[in-house]
């Protein structure tokens, strides 16, 4: 089956969707051209269920519905009590952006039955957030949605389905444990536990076993894609080692240089603390005016030369104070690679996921370089500085030297999200932009200079490899299929095309009333 949740995605999905047995979910908040494109799907026969997210869908469904002469399968979203863990806990609980309160079950379940109805109602949903690490949670939220599906049966709503949602983890990182870039289950693990607590819930409640469904996309897809970046150059910190100072140098530069001279494992913080003295110093008689740039440039060449030695001081030390840390991040070689984080890594930027980064070639080599990774873009925030180390973290990268040849790094899992989550998720496409400026001279004390129309859903589609003609093709076949079958009448399958066709040049966000 397949789960939409924009109009967009239901247009691609009707004329992909040619397995009647299968179900297509709709989530996500629903405008009038969202409800009469579903309900033209279930003209064609197709096994659609609107899943309605708040109370007052429900009405404006029910009276399309009737208008069209069909019985619409519905679900409910339940906003359970039950939060994720993570990055993404505030999907669920009571404070979730989507689904219906227990308040709200019963308002529908009110209206189902004073419409004479109830058999509508097919389907029960939640969403308790994505990657959702800790198995505890999932039977959690399991258990509660179950006990919604039994006490709605003894209510007289015999539904069929019990969708989990999504939320079926990635191990990105390889630790096997409840972090946010892991989980601490198997697949095995995962599906037993659903199947379990729902047979078990229904079993106390001598309630009848539904189907379960899954939405669990992160983990079907996150494995299917890679992402390759060149890196084309780097930029170094670890300095060279200054000339030594002349008789006629300034002090300061004299002393820094005996500093290094003298250091040792026994001094090493020592001197730490007093080439940072020494550079402050020079800091402040450079503002003065009393140093010259010269004298400065090699003070802090001085510097960055000792505090490098110091840095190699604690290299076998398995605790390194913050201080030399810090030193040893200023020191780290970064490498510039041909790509955008924001485009194509937009989970590390916005909530620091964890991705598997490696190199795809000289694997044969040890390799010898800490780095970090930094993008082309011209933000500061454009670079990777956080990678898996053996189940945790770490913040450099063991790369190869750049011999002037290319030098390829691969960035795994980036299935789930990367791809479209830059610019157009849930084919979302821009926004459309207004220019305005202020004016005294006009009426309105402004004048609109230009407006930029965000892409329509022919754009959108055409942008991620849907055919917007292909596709009207293959619903025209679906359509003259069910014409055949005498399931619609001609009239009503050419208006189900042309409403198609029209919708392709509407705007991808709701059209709202």
């Amino acid at each position: 089956g397949l789960e939409v949740g924009s109009k967009p995605e239901l247009m691609a999905a009707l004329a992909i969707h040619e397995d009647d047995d299968s179900l297509l979910i709709c989530n996500g908040y629903k405008d009038a051209e969202f409800i009469q494109l579903a309900l033209d799907g279930m003209k064609l026969g197709k096994k659609i269920i609107l899943v309605i997210e708040k109370l007052e869908e429900l009405n404006r469904i029910l009276e399309k519905a009737d208008a069209c002469g069909i019985k619409p399968g519905l679900g409910l979203r339940i906003r359970l009590q039950t939060k994720g863990v993570g990055k993404w806990a505030t999907s669920g609980g009571e404070d979730a952006k989507f689904g219906l309160s227990t308040a709200d079950v019963i308002e529908v379940t009110r209206i189902l039955k004073s419409k004479k109805c109830p058999s509508c109602l097919k389907l029960l949903h939640f969403h308790v957030g994505s990657q959702i690490s800790d198995i505890v949670t999932v039977g959690q939220a399991v258990r509660e949605v179950a006990r919604y599906y039994a006490k709605l049966e003894k209510m007289g709503f015999n539904i069929d389905f019990i969708d989990v949602g999504g939320g079926f983890a990635v191990d990105y990182d390889g630790s096997r444990t409840t972090g946010d870039s892991s989980m601490n289950y198997t697949d095995g693990e995962y599906t037993r536990q659903v199947i379990n607590t729902i047979y078990e819930v229904c079993s106390e409640e001598k309630a009848s076993h539904p189907h379960i469904v899954s939405e669990s996309g992160r983990a079907l897809v996150a494995h299917h894609s890679i992402l390759i970046v060149e890196a084309f150059g780097s930029i170094k910190k670890r300095p060279p080692r200054p000339n030594a100072p002349e008789p006629n140098d300034h002090k300061l530069i004299k002393d820094i240089s005996e500093l290094a001279s003298m250091l040792s494992k026994g001094n090493r913080r020592e001197t730490l603390h007093e080439a940072l003295r020494i550079k402050e110093e020079a800091l402040s008689r450079f503002e003065l005016g009393i140093l010259e740039l010269e004298e400065k440039a090699q003070i802090e060449s001085w510097f960055w030369h000792v505090a490098n030695e110091i840095v190699g001081c604690f290299e076998r030390d398995q605790r390194i104070p913050p201080e030399v840390a810090e030193l040893k991040d200023q020191l780290g070689e970064q490498y510039l690679c041909n790509f955008s984080v924001f485009q194509s890594l937009i989970d590390y930027w916005a909530v620091e996921q964890l991705f598997p980064v490696v190199p795809i070639h000289h694997l044969d080599k040890k390799p010898t370089n800490e780095v970090t990774l930094v993008d082309i873009t011209c933000d500061s925030d454009g670079k990777i500085t956080n990678f898996v180390n053996d189940g945790t973290s770490k913040p450099y990268l063991a790369l190869h030297d750049l011999n002037g040849s290319p030098y390829y790094i691969g960035v795994f899992l980036v299935g789930a999200y990367q791809d479209v989550m830059g610019d157009i998720h849930n084919l979302f496409a821009p926004v459309p932009e207004v220019h305005i400026f202020l004016d005294e001279d006009e009426s309105t004390g402004f004048y609109i200079e230009e407006v930029v129309p965000g892409n329509t859903i022919r754009e959108v589609l055409t942008d991620v490899q849907y055919e917007p003609k292909q596709l009207i093709r293959m619903l025209k076949k679906q359509v003259d299929a069910a014409i055949k079958r005498n399931d619609i009448k001609p009239n009503q399958g050419m208006k189900i095309i042309r409403d198609y066709e029209k919708l392709m040049d509407r705007s991808t966000y709701l059209k709202l009333d």
